[in-house]
């Protein structure tokens, strides 16, 4: 890849964090712009939470609580403590320095901008070192429908109720009436490459994907690669074997293979699916095999570097 080439990544949460911490180690000085998803904010207590965002802005700014994986380093609980004692529903943690975020972000939208331009601010401040777009600035929920008859949304099912309830099917409320945020759709057309990080592809990057314009356009792109967030069958965190179960794809690098097949030219895979490579080719999807696990930033700035070899 050409030095200085702009890549795009479309990012979920906590995995798309830990490979963009590698990334722009891998890169530096290279412009890097992050299409994040929203499909799981919420409103709690009144205040706008965009989870996926906030994920991704906490850790580049260097303020995550890396052991947790979410939120932020050295956070307290004293207002969601008070609120328990209050009687309010409490499933959802927002600590006390993580409140702030949440506070003026709300303020921002009361007063009339957009998202985009909330979010752009904020990155702005912490200092990050990449542009971060929101896919939209329009509502577009996920929302988890359960076998047993409930409507749950995402955070609801992934969070409140850890996952548990059997998947009937997962929808993207709004979509049809969302557009992709501003300089969505132009960063793809300029990128170099194009990277579908390790995120939940029905959770994380479906949302995304599913806006109108933006799947033709990651399509569109020179040079496309995904990573899997699957290693031998399983998720390392999170519902995204259930979820692919439910949408009828086998939970396994060569489902990922087939719901990117149409929009990606290669696919990071483990090593401990290099048994499967010749399935994922199959599928008209380039297999590149390596050791995928994130467990330091060295191992994620080796992974970034692998994407990038694999996309050129």
């Amino acid at each position: 890849m050409e030095e200085g080439a702009p890549i795009v990544v479309l990012a979920g949460g906590v995995g798309a964090a830990r490979f963009l911490r590698g990334l722009v180690a891998a890169v530096p000085g290279t412009e890097i712009t992050v299409i994040g998803n929203t499909g799981d904010d919420l409103e709690v207590h009144g205040l706008h939470v965009s989870p996926d965002l906030d994920t991704v802005t906490y850790t580049l700014a260097g303020l995550a609580d890396l052991e947790r994986g979410w939120g932020l380093a050295g956070e307290s609980w004293a207002v969601l403590g008070g609120l328990g004692r209050l009687g309010a529903d409490t499933w959802f943690q927002l600590g006390d320095r993580d409140l702030a975020t949440h506070l003026w972000r709300t303020e921002q939208l009361r007063r009339g901008r957009p998202l985009s331009a909330a979010t752009a601010a904020l990155a702005e401040r912490l200092g990050l070192p990449v542009r971060l777009l929101p896919m939209t600035d329009q509502p577009v929920t996920t929302r988890v429908h359960t076998v047993d008859g409930r409507d749950l949304h995402i955070q609801e099912f992934f969070v409140r109720e850890r996952c548990r309830p059997a998947i009937a099917h997962v929808e993207y409320q709004g979509i049809e009436a969302a557009g992709p945020g501003p300089g969505v759709l132009a960063a793809l057309a300029a990128a170099a490459v194009v990277v579908l990080a390790p995120s939940n592809p029905i959770m994380s990057l479906g949302p995304i994907l599913a806006l109108p314009g933006v799947r033709a356009a990651v399509a569109a792109a020179r040079r496309t690669v995904a990573i899997s967030p699957i290693i031998a069958g399983k998720a390392l965190k999170g519902p995204a074997t259930a979820m692919m179960a439910a949408a009828g794809v086998a939970p396994t690098v060569v489902g990922i293979a087939q719901l990117y097949r149409d929009c990606v030219q290669a696919l990071v895979l483990d090593e401990a699916d290099a048994a499967l490579s010749g399935a994922v080719a199959s599928q008209g999807v380039r297999p590149v095999v390596t050791d995928t696990l994130m467990v330091d930033l060295a191992a994620a700035t080796r992974l970034a570097r692998v994407a990038l070899e694999a996309a050129a």
